[in-house]
């Protein structure tokens, strides 16, 4: 029969190894120009990116390929000092995020487009070194690592139904990457350092899965000047994430962190095989594009991730029926994403944008987010393009997310920070 453990302290998670300029952990855009836009491009395709936000839009962006690289730079911390502990900052700060698309028709003067690519769509990680927690509760200290890796492969096909209606599908090919490690030490020696495993939840041998998932979209020109976009992903489904862990990867000596203290581990759970089970919720959007006049578009957006359906909790499942339950505490989330477009002439576009969103969890569940620091709300960005000549163009984009820090609530009134800056160029290519 299964026994639950419940962890007061998560883990952690974490495509690529940070929290990046994004919505939970799922990036606001995808390359150069969404980014740009802040992400509002359901209704405004712009770039072979489109697959993962509108399959639609891959046959409205003409005939292209588009590589990508972003580079991020993310700032986060932990604040034990309301425990009477110590701040410290994540030590990893600069990750890179490459991007492909492509599209094109499957014939001369055909009304449908085939195309896809590999894409680096979502991701979250930390990298914390061993950090007072709190002075009190045998002088415990802290020491927290995290990563994701999420890739996706989005072979798609759109359909100019008529002159104003287009829709697209487009398969989702998943990969993902996923190790964690949450370990609390007691300074027995008064050395100032933790020499004593109290708690100790260790997945940092990396666990690889493939998923997949269906993605729809459609846009429609209700007049020449205003288009309106709707776009659905599906959950995508992963296999089970495999650990070979050894005895004491998972442990509580103490009974403080882990309930009850005659679970079926014991205070040290055995050697073996642990999985765990991590789906890319569904998410929902849908936006509008307005052309001004020949030198002015605006579009808008609003999305929805169910992350509760997949970030509720977690289990980890042990080789004897052992469950550690990761209790993530995350809600659905709604995004507003705004954009504006100018021409400057023919060959150069400027671009602004604006994404906000919640804080996924609450502060009661600040304490267990520490390696999971999703709390960006506000982002903002700008961009754009330079056209080369017939056949290449040059794009940009810069993005800053707002600092935010979110303090638990009860007896652990820990505090986790996180500002982002990114900067991004896109190559484009035209056949």
């Amino acid at each position: 029969m299964n026994k639950k453990v419940t962890i007061l302290m998560l883990a952690g998670l974490a495509c690529s190894h940070s929290a990046m300029a994004t919505n939970g952990y799922q990036l606001t855009g995808i390359g150069a120009y969404q980014k740009s836009l802040g992400g509002a491009v359901t209704a405004k395709p712009g770039s072979a990116m489109a697959a993962i936000t509108n399959p639609a839009g891959m046959a409205r962006v003409g005939k292209r390929a588009d590589f990508s690289m972003e580079m991020f730079m993310p700032e986060r911390f932990v604040d034990f000092t309301p425990l009477g502990g110590e701040k410290n900052k994540s030590k990893s700060e600069q990750y890179g995020v490459p991007a492909l698309g492509w599209t094109a028709p499957i014939d001369d003067g055909s009304d449908i487009f085939f195309g896809g690519g590999i894409y680096g769509t979502s991701g979250l990680g930390t990298d914390y070194p061993e950090t007072q927690f709190t002075p009190g509760m045998g002088n415990l200290y802290f020491e927290g690592y995290s990563a994701i890796q999420f890739w996706q492969m989005a072979p798609t096909f759109a359909w100019h139904h008529n002159d104003k209606l287009t829709l697209g599908a487009s398969l989702n090919i998943d990969y993902q990457s996923v190790s964690f490690k949450q370990a609390f030490r007691m300074d027995t020696d008064a050395s100032g350092s933790g020499d004593t495993m109290m708690t100790n939840f260790d997945l940092s041998r990396t666990a690889q899965a493939f998923g997949f998932g269906l993605s729809f979209g459609v846009l429609y020109d209700i007049t020449d000047e205003f288009t309106i976009g709707a776009s659905y992903k599906s959950k995508q489904n992963f296999s089970s994430l495999e650990y070979q862990l050894s005895e004491g990867a998972i442990s509580d000596t103490s009974g403080a962190f882990l309930l009850p203290a005659g679970h079926a581990c014991g205070t040290t759970c055995p050697s073996g095989t642990y999985s765990l089970d991590l789906d890319f919720p569904a998410m929902y959007s849908v936006g509008a594009a307005y052309q001004l006049n020949d030198y002015v578009s605006l579009s808008f957006d609003v999305k929805r991730i169910e992350w509760s359906t997949t970030l509720d909790k977690l289990e980890v499942i042990g080789p004897n029926g052992e469950v550690v339950v990761l209790p993530a505490g995350w809600d659905d989330q709604t995004i507003i994403a705004l954009g504006a477009e100018f021409k400057i002439n023919y060959k150069l576009k400027l671009r602004v944008g604006y994404n906000q969103a919640d804080v996924p969890f609450k502060e009661a569940s600040v304490i267990s987010n520490l390696i999971l620091p999703a709390v960006t709300e506000t982002h903002f960005a700008f961009g754009g393009d330079y056209r080369i000549n017939k056949y290449w163009e040059i794009g940009f984009h810069g993005s800053k997310a707002s600092d935010e820090v979110v303090t638990g609530t009860g007896s652990f009134p820990v505090k986790i920070g996180l500002g982002i800056t990114t900067f991004g160029i896109n190559l484009a290519h035209y056949f």
